[in-house]
This record gives structure tokens, C-alpha cells and sequence, in this order.
């Protein structure tokens, strides 16, 4: 039995919004046929996804278990489609994403030079898109910061980098050369909602802010609402009149990786991975070079 990928789509959307109706609402079909979809579904598999009571919708075990599933099979899908439409049009275009801080021009200008005939487009991702961006084609391939969901991807290391403390311009500890994970030990802290990607090692408990990217924080820690940690190298291409940014030798350094969907099999993502993995010292040391220009340690 095959799945059907309409249905699957139908049973995503009750399952994110656990409401048939506002899902039927979202999917621009009446109520009574997204039921009927949704039960043929069921009988499909041989399973309740749903259970429906005077409380509302639920989630089985079985239905969980599809959801977990689904994504990675909808998303796979939709980058087919995708990369079917471009192949179509007979473009050669490669979209490459990247995080905050992390220079491509390196990898682009080497590529360049090996396909002139290529148009290379990049685009900035934040931390809980840069799976998903992967997965469903919106980008080829990815300079990623780790952790990330490997789940469906090819994830190649290619350097490590120091963090920083971001710090309020009037904290005690603001304008040192460098300070160690200690001196901060209890500070509350500003950070992605995902725990996952605060340091290693963390003296820091108190999580007061949850943000989602770079300019974000900046704010929350301008405004003395805790403090926060980046790449060095976000460092170089972000500044705030407002915050103090100081090495932490002590702490965890942070991954960069290149990843690409395991789907994804294309030489032009080839080449471009042999590029950044050709470039990666370059790319590390773009962050040093302009953090020593403008009079801050990198030792």
C-alpha cells in the first residue's frame, strides 16, 4: 500500500491544529470531506490517528507515530516538485544558505570561477529553520551551525569557532579582555528557545528570554534583560552601540557544518561542497582578521 500524499497533507494539518474545522478552514475544503479523507486514511493504514470525544481532538500513539513521519516525507515531496520545475525551466541555480556570521563569499567566488554559468544565490537562515529549509528544497545546500535535526541530511564538518559573551555596555564585567564561564555564573540568560544549542557546559539556569535570532538578541541584551553568547564571527557582521562583546577561552566552541538533504543529489551541490570544504580555513579566519581590526583579542 502506498501512501497518499493529499491525504498525508490532510491529516498534518488536523494533526497541527487538532481541530477539523479550522484545518478544513486552512485546506479550503469542506468539513465533511477532510473527515471522510482522514478515515480513509485510517483504514489505509490499519490504525485510529485521532481520537474524538466532548473534549476535543487528540493524537493516538499510532497518529504521533505518522506525524513524527510525516514531515520529513511531505517536505522530501515538495522539494521534488521543486527541483522538477527548475530542471524544467532549464536553470542552473544553486541556492545556498547560511547562518549568521559565517562568510560565503569564499566558497561562492571558487565556484564561480568553476561554473561561471551558474547563478548562486545565498540566503541567511535562523537555527530552527535551517533543517527544514534543507528538506523541502527552499535551499540546496547549507553552511549550518550545530545541533541541528540530521535527520534526512548529509551533514559534513568544516570548522569550529569561539563564542563571545554578549554583555549590557554598563555590566561589571563589559570592556575585559576576556573573562571565563565562571565570572558569569548565575547571570540570567538570553537564548534561542531551543536548550539544545545553549553551551556545553552551562553555568546558566536562568533562561529569562527566548529569542530567535541575532538582532534579537542584541536587543533583549541592550535592554539588560540577561546576557547571551554568539560565534565569534557573528560578532563581525553585528553591532549594537549598546553591547560589549568579550572572549570566553573556557567556553565550548561552536561547530559550523555543511549540510544538504540525503535526497538531494546534484554535481553542481558537489562541486559546491568541494569549494567550501577547499575554503574553510578562509572562511574561519575572516571572522579573526576583522575582530583584530577592530582591537579585540582573538588569542
Amino acid at each position: 500500500m502506498d501512501l497518499d500524499l493529499r491525504k498525508l497533507r490532510y491529516f498534518a494539518a488536523v494533526a497541527d491544529r487538532l481541530h477539523f474545522g479550522r484545518a478544513a478552514d486552512e485546506l479550503h475544503i469542506a468539513q465533511p470531506v477532510l473527515s471522510r479523507q482522514i478515515r480513509a486514511l485510517e483504514q489505509d493504514l490499519g490504525a485510529s490517528l485521532f481520537t474524538r470525544d466532548r473534549h476535543g481532538v487528540a493524537l493516538t500513539d499510532a497518529g504521533r507515530q505518522l506525524l513524527a513521519d510525516a514531515g520529513p516525507l511531505l517536505a522530501s515531496a515538495h522539494a521534488v516538485r521543486r527541483r522538477v520545475t527548475v530542471a524544467a525551466r532549464g536553470s542552473r541555480r544553486l541556492m545556498v544558505g547560511f547562518r549568521a556570521g559565517i562568510a560565503v563569499t569564499p566558497a561562492v567566488r571558487l565556484f564561480a570561477d568553476r561554473h561561471p554559468d551558474v547563478l548562486v544565490d545565498v540566503q541567511r537562515v535562523e537555527w530552527d529553520d535551517q533543517a527544514a529549509m534543507l528538506l523541502d528544497g527552499r535551499i540546496d545546500i547549507g553552511y549550518v551551525r550545530l545541533p541541528i535535526d540530521e535527520a534526512g541530511l548529509r551533514v559534513t564538518p568544516l570548522y569550529t569557532e569561539p563564542r563571545v559573551a554578549v554583555l549590557p555596555a554598563g555590566h561589571r564585567l563589559a570592556g575585559r579582555e576576556r573573562i571565563a564561564q565562571a565570572d558569569l555564573a548565575g547571570e540570567p540568560l538570553v537564548w534561542h528557545a531551543d536548550a539544545g544549542t545553549q553551551p556545553t557546559r552551562r553555568p546558566h539556569p536562568n533562561a529569562g528570554y527566548l529569542v530567535r535570532g541575532v538582532d534579537e538578541t542584541l536587543e533583549h541584551v541592550a535592554a539588560g534583560r540577561g546576557i547571551s553568547f554568539l560565534a565569534r564571527s557573528a560578532t563581525v557582521f553585528y553591532s549594537h552601540p549598546e553591547v560589549s562583546y568579550v572572549p570566553v577561552p573556557d567556553l565550548a566552541p561552536e561547530q559550523v557544518c555543511l549540510a544538504v538533504a540525503e535526497s538531494r543529489t546534484s554535481p553542481l551541490v558537489d562541486v559546491f561542497l568541494a569549494a567550501a570544504q577547499a575554503t574553510a580555513d578562509i572562511t574561519a579566519e575572516c571572522g579573526n582578521y576583522e575582530m583584530w581590526q577592530r582591537g579585540i583579542d582573538v588569542g
